[in-house]
């Protein structure tokens, strides 16, 4: 099979991310003898001020581990909680029944910084500074802008002049939108850096004493005093169309710190995936690959990799349908059962027995309807809002567009978005492993916190302002994400794996898996190969639109399985050639090489290795 770039291969180290920079700096920092933790902290924070329209230092981060050396497997948890405040008595007082997409109201306590610290503290062995210290030239010096972000801040441009003067100052320079490939620099971001390095050094020549000083300094110190006084005291506008305060106060900030939990995983073609608890749509992964083991995937992949034409869309026609059949269900438990309330019965919903009920509803033809399960019996109840965009959609109200290629946010002059973010993935000689998604804090979603030259993270919206759900707006809870890192793991060999895309994570990992675990595909090609996902599942951002029956593919797939598909009543979208996607692989392959692999559409991912 064609595939863009060869596979890396070595066995010193390897990395593999959404932006080369990243990607180099985590290669750097291997070769000055750091391991894959320091490696995957460094390539972070790196994103954090490369990919602003994607992540930032105040946004959110979950990320998954493997250390080598005892197999232990690990979630930091990086995605920070709703304020105390934030009740939704407190929103319905203000008038307010849905978060909003942008703004204050939309805040929850940033948790990227922290996991990245919490995983330097545990696993690492190199100073803050030495992860940090990239991170800080780019914003002091500069870095090419990508066009994605450049086009984010041309579409908000005005909304920055007109509403968020804190936003513009950083990111209209000189009063002009900057173009693709400019040297941008975010010097009030990197003066943050460095003072949280001077706390840092403050403490003393303890490596561990420097790091948990400069997470003080984050959540207790200087930064939360700037965030809770700029969302308590200034009202910014939002997607509501008026301006309001939020609820995020230091004494949030202050309360929280990033968590270490177990993975979930399920075995699956000879590994073990392994993915965060249901806080995130992680487990919606394992539904699927649980489902379609019940549906003999197996027999599917190996005949549609055996197909030598699209005429009539044969076996490959039929693995897409099943496939996004498959998804569809699994997106229903998600959207019903799944949040941080303690209560998700995950057990049952990853059970073979349940996955088997469920791949029982696969039909020949598109279902357009939204099919969540009773496990353990209990009887499904879905957010009123929920309820309303579903029906709107049915009676043929317009969706809101998600724009073509990259899994890339459409951006609205407001800073609305479906939500995107950036990955990566990390291999060190000795086998530790990472695969993180950092995220939110968008440029374009929340206003700059004056003096700190980051946004905070709008993560709140993804819950429902009424009570009694498991993703239901509560104080000191997680909003359910749609950021899922990837593990798999088998007898010595192994990959992290990943990719943005908002709703399509989950998505776009399955035939990746399918066709690397299965069909035999390097990781290059798994990635390279043309891919596909469902929009008939309901957008976790606002305004949660869905098409019935959607199905955005690549035109790769060839036009006879295209209409074969529609055929099928599926709802076709060609997309382009290449388009959708931007996952990213690095590992440990079963003859022991290490192996990384990137991907090639939009010209931005790159792996790094030797």
């Amino acid at each position: 099979m064609f595939t863009t770039r060869p596979v890396l291969t070595g066995t010193f180290g390897m990395v593999a991310s959404t932006h080369w920079l990243a990607s180099a700096v985590g290669m750097r920092t291997l070769e000055a003898g750091g391991n894959a933790f320091d490696a995957a902290v460094a390539a972070g924070f790196t994103l954090a001020v490369v990919e602003p329209h994607l992540n930032g230092p105040g946004g959110d981060a979950p990320i998954i581990g493997h250390r080598a050396a005892d197999g232990h497997t690990f979630v930091v948890c990086g995605q920070g909680v709703v304020p105390a405040g934030a009740t939704a008595d407190a929103y319905l007082a203000l008038g307010v029944d849905e978060v909003p997409g942008t703004g204050h109201l939309a805040a929850v306590v940033p948790g990227a910084f922290g996991a990245w610290l919490d995983l330097l503290a545990r696993y690492g062995t190199l100073p803050l500074a030495d992860v940090l210290g990239p991170a800080i030239g780019y914003a002091r010096n500069g870095y090419p802008l990508v066009p994605a972000a450049a086009r984010t801040v041309a579409t908000v441009a005005d909304m920055f002049r007109t509403h968020w003067p804190t936003s513009a100052e950083v990111y209209l320079p000189g009063g002009a939108a900057p173009g693709p490939g400019a040297r941008f620099s975010n010097p009030a971001l990197a003066g943050t850096f460095e003072r949280l390095l001077a706390e840092a050094a403050a403490a003393g020549p303890d490596r561990e004493a420097q790091v948990e000083a400069a997470r003080r300094a984050f959540y207790e110190g200087f930064v939360a005093e700037a965030v809770g006084a700029f969302v308590a005291d200034v009202p910014v506008h939002d997607a509501t169309g008026r301006a309001h305060t939020g609820f995020l106060r230091a004494d949030d900030l202050a309360a929280w710190r990033a968590t270490e939990e177990p993975t979930v995983a399920v075995p699956f073609a000879g590994v073990e995936v392994h993915k965060t608890g249901p806080w995130g749509q992680g487990p919606v992964l394992l539904q699927q690959l649980r489902m379609l083991e019940a549906l003999g995937v197996e027999d599917l992949v190996r005949d549609a990799g055996r197909q030598r034409s699209d005429d009539g869309g044969g076996p490959l026609a039929e693995l897409v349908h099943v496939v996004v059949e498959v998804g569809k269900l699994a997106m229903a438990d998600r959207d019903t059962w799944y949040g941080d309330d303690g209560d998700v019965p995950l057990a049952t919903l990853l059970s073979p027995a349940y996955a088997a009920e469920r791949a029982r509803l696969v039909g020949p033809t598109a279902d357009d309807g939204f099919r969540p399960g009773a496990p353990d019996g209990r009887v499904p109840r879905l957010a009123r809002a929920l309820v309303a965009a579903r029906a709107a959609a049915d009676a043929g109200a317009p969706a809101v567009p998600l724009a073509d290629g990259l899994g890339e946010p459409t951006v609205s002059p407001i800073g609305l978005s479906p939500g995107d973010t950036c990955h990566v993935d990390v291999v060190d000689r000795w086998g530790n492993r990472v695969s993180a998604t950092p995220s939110g804090g968008w440029l374009q979603s929340s206003p700059v916190v004056p003096g700190l030259g980051f946004a905070l993270p709008t993560r709140a919206q993804m819950c429902w302002v009424e009570d009694g759900l498991p993703a239901s707006l509560t104080p000191g809870r997680r909003p359910r994400t749609t950021l899922s890192p990837s593990l798999a793991l088998g007898d010595g060999h192994g990959f992290a794996f990943g990719t943005p895309g908002g709703d399509q994570q989950d998505q776009w990992q399955v035939p990746f898996l399918l066709r690397h675990l299965i069909g035999g595909l390097d990781l290059q090609a798994a990635i390279d190969a043309p891919t596909w996902h469902s929009t008939h599942v309901h957008g976790s951002f606002h305004p949660r639109s869905h098409t019935p029956r959607g199905l955005v593919a690549e035109s790769r797939l060839g036009a006879g399985v295209l209409a074969a598909l529609a055929a099928r009543g599926h709802v076709v979208q060609d997309a382009g050639a290449w388009s959708l996607g931007r996952l990213s692989a690095a590992g440990v392959g079963p003859d022991g090489w290490l192996q990384a692999a990137a991907n090639a559409r939009g010209q931005q991912g790159y792996a790094a290795g030797r």
